[in-house]
C-alpha cells in the first residue's frame, strides 16, 4: 500500500504544473474555453436557437443569448429528463443531479455530462488531492481509507434511460476504480437514503478501519463524528483514527464549526481543505496551507462570468469578464459548462481577494440575505459576526437562522436569530452584543439602520435546545447530503417554522 502511496502521489503532483499554468494565463484559458464550448454546442437545439455558429467574441454572446436561470431552463430540462438529447449539449446526457435548495423546496434536476463529470467534478477531486499532496509531501494519506459521508438519497430513475441524486450519489456511483479502492465503507451503505439508519451503519462499519481522511459537509460530519464517539466511548477522533490527517468539506461557511473540529480532532497537523463543488460544477478550492481563500479553477469546462450584486434585478443586467473584476466587491456567479447550462446564474455571490492568480471568498446566496430595511446582511457579515463572538465567549455553533421582525407600531424592527450551541457560551448577554457590534463593524449599511435604533432595535437572539435544527431538517425531510439549513432569509417563513417548533 505504500508503494501505491508513492505512485499515485507523485502523478497528483504532476498536475501542479497545469494548475501553475492557467494561473499565470488565466485570460487566455477562460477564451480557449469560451470557443471550445460556444464550437461544441453549435448543433444543439439551443445552439442553433441563437447561432452560436456565428458566435465569435463574448461580446457577441452575451449580447444574443441572454441570463438564464432554472426556471428558464426548465423547459428544455424537463424534454432532456424525458429522453431527448441533443437540446443544451451534444453528448447523451443520462444524470441530473437533485439539488437540495435552501430557499425553495421544489427540487431542480441539474444535468451531469460525461464531460462535466470527468473534466469538471472527478478532476476538481483529482486536484483537490493534487494540491494536499503538494502542500503536505509526507503525506500517507492512500495508506488508509476515505470516508465519504456522501448524499441521503439513493439513484432514481426517471425512465429506463436517466437517472437523478444528490450529485455525491452520483459522482459516488461513478467513481473511478483507484478512488473506489480507498474508500469506505461499500456503496450501499453511503447511499442509504435514511440518513439516520446510515450515520448508525457507517459509524459501526469505519470504526475499525485505518481512516486517513473525511469529505463531506461539515453538519453532517459532526453528527457522524459524535456518533462514533458514543458507540466507542473515545474522547476524540485521534483515538479511534490515529492516522487521520486530511478533511475535506464544503456546503457551508467553515467558520461556526472551526472549533468543534479542534475538540473533535485535536492535532494541529490536521489539514482542511475547502473545496467549492455544487450541483452545476466544481468551481474553486483552498490551494494554500495557510490561506482560506479559494483558487477559481479555470479549466474544468466552464466559463465565467461576474454579475454585480446590485445589477442583479436590472431589467437588463451587464455582467463582466474575468479581467473586468475588481476586489473586495460582491459578485453573483454566472456559469457557461460542458453540462449544457448557458449563462446560467447559480444562485452564490462571491468576492475576489486577489488577482493573480484569482482567489475568491464565497460570500453567500443571491436569496440569502437580509434586507427588509435596507441593512443588505450576507451571510458571510453573519459569519464573521458569530465567529468573534464564540472567540470572545468560549462557544462553539451548531446551526443557526436569522430573519427580519418588522415594524409594528412605534417600534422599530429587528433582526431575529436562532442559534443552537455545540459548546454554551460563558456569558450568554456578551454573546449577544459582540454578535450586534460586529456586525455593525463589517457591514456600515446594518450600523446606520442600528443608530439609536433608528430602524432596527438589538437584535432578537434564541438560545436553541440542543437538537433543534436536527428535528427541524427530519421534518422537512432533508437530513444528511448537500441539504444545509438556510442561514439568512429575507422573510419569516424559516423563523416561524423553528419557533413553531420549539414551542411544540
Amino acid at each position: 500500500m505504500a508503494l501505491i502511496n508513492s505512485i499515485f502521489t507523485w502523478i497528483m503532483k504532476k498536475r501542479i504544473h497545469q494548475i501553475e499554468l492557467f494561473m499565470k494565463y488565466p485570460h487566455e484559458v477562460q477564451d480557449e474555453w469560451f470557443q471550445s464550448l460556444i464550437s461544441a454546442a453549435e448543433a444543439t437545439e439551443w445552439g442553433k436557437k441563437y447561432g452560436y455558429s456565428s458566435i465569435l467574441t463574448a461580446e457577441t454572446y452575451k449580447e444574443r443569448v441572454p441570463l438564464q436561470d432554472y426556471n428558464s431552463l426548465k423547459p428544455y430540462i424537463d424534454r432532456m429528463i424525458k429522453g431527448e438529447q441533443n437540446i443544451l449539449w451534444p453528448s447523451d446526457i443520462k444524470w441530473f443531479a437533485k439539488s437540495s435548495g435552501t430557499t425553495a423546496d421544489r427540487s431542480k434536476f441539474i444535468p451531469v455530462s460525461e464531460e462535466a463529470l470527468e473534466d469538471c467534478h472527478f478532476q476538481g477531486g483529482k486536484d483537490m488531492l493534487s494540491v494536499y499532496c503538494h502542500n503536505r509531501p509526507d503525506t500517507k494519506i492512500l495508506t488508509g481509507k476515505a470516508v465519504v459521508l456522501g448524499g441521503s438519497s439513493q439513484i432514481n430513475s426517471f425512465n429506463s434511460d436517466s437517472y437523478y441524486g444528490d450529485l455525491s450519489s452520483i459522482i459516488i456511483r461513478n467513481l473511478p476504480f483507484w478512488a473506489e479502492l480507498n474508500r469506505t465503507p461499500d456503496v450501499e451503505t453511503t447511499l442509504n437514503p435514511n440518513f439516520e439508519e446510515k450515520i448508525e451503519n457507517v459509524a459501526q462499519l469505519t470504526i475499525l478501519e485505518n481512516v486517513t481522511n473525511l469529505s463531506g459537509v461539515p453538519t453532517w460530519n459532526v453528527v457522524l463524528a459524535k456518533r462514533i464517539l458514543e458507540i466507542t466511548g473515545k474522547a476524540n477522533l485521534l483515538e479511534v483514527w490515529p492516522n487521520l490527517e486530511f478533511y475535506s468539506h464544503g456546503g457551508v461557511s467553515f467558520k461556526p464549526y472551526r472549533e468543534q473540529f479542534k475538540k473533535l480532532i485535536p492535532s494541529d497537523r490536521m489539514y482542511y481543505l475547502e473545496n467549492y463543488n455544487a450541483s452545476e460544477g466544481y468551481f474553486a478550492l483552498q490551494d494554500q496551507s495557510d490561506s482560506e481563500d479559494l483558487l477559481l479553477m479555470l479549466d474544468y469546462g466552464i466559463y465565467y462570468e461576474f454579475l454585480p450584486v446590485e445589477n442583479l434585478h436590472d431589467e437588463q443586467p451587464k455582467t463582466l469578464g474575468l479581467h473586468e473584476v475588481e476586489l473586495g466587491k460582491n459578485y453573483a456567479l454566472v456559469i457557461s459548462t460542458n453540462a449544457g447550462l448557458w449563462r446560467y446564474i447559480v444562485g452564490d455571490t462571491i468576492k475576489f481577494v486577489n488577482l493573480h492568480p484569482y482567489r475568491i471568498q464565497i460570500t453567500g446566496r443571491t436569496k440569502q440575505y437580509i434586507n427588509t430595511f435596507g441593512e443588505e446582511v450576507i451571510v458571510d457579515n453573519a459569519d464573521e459576526a458569530l465567529r468573534r463572538a464564540c472567540a470572545e465567549t468560549g462557544a462553539a455553533i451548531r446551526d443557526y437562522t436569522a430573519g427580519p421582525v418588522y415594524f409594528q407600531g412605534e417600534e422599530a424592527g429587528a433582526h431575529e436569530w436562532i442559534i443552537e450551541f455545540d459548546e454554551q457560551p460563558n456569558d450568554f448577554d456578551t454573546f449577544c452584543r459582540v454578535l450586534d457590534t460586529t456586525l455593525r463593524e463589517v457591514n456600515s449599511d446594518y450600523d446606520a439602520k442600528r443608530f439609536n435604533d433608528l430602524a432596527l432595535r438589538f437584535p432578537i437572539i434564541h438560545n436553541a435546545p440542543d437538537g433543534t435544527f436536527y428535528r427541524w431538517m427530519k421534518a422537512r425531510g432533508k437530513l444528511g447530503g448537500q441539504n444545509k439549513v438556510p442561514r439568512l432569509a429575507n422573510d419569516r417563513t424559516y423563523l416561524d417554522d423553528v419557533l413553531t417548533l420549539l414551542r411544540s
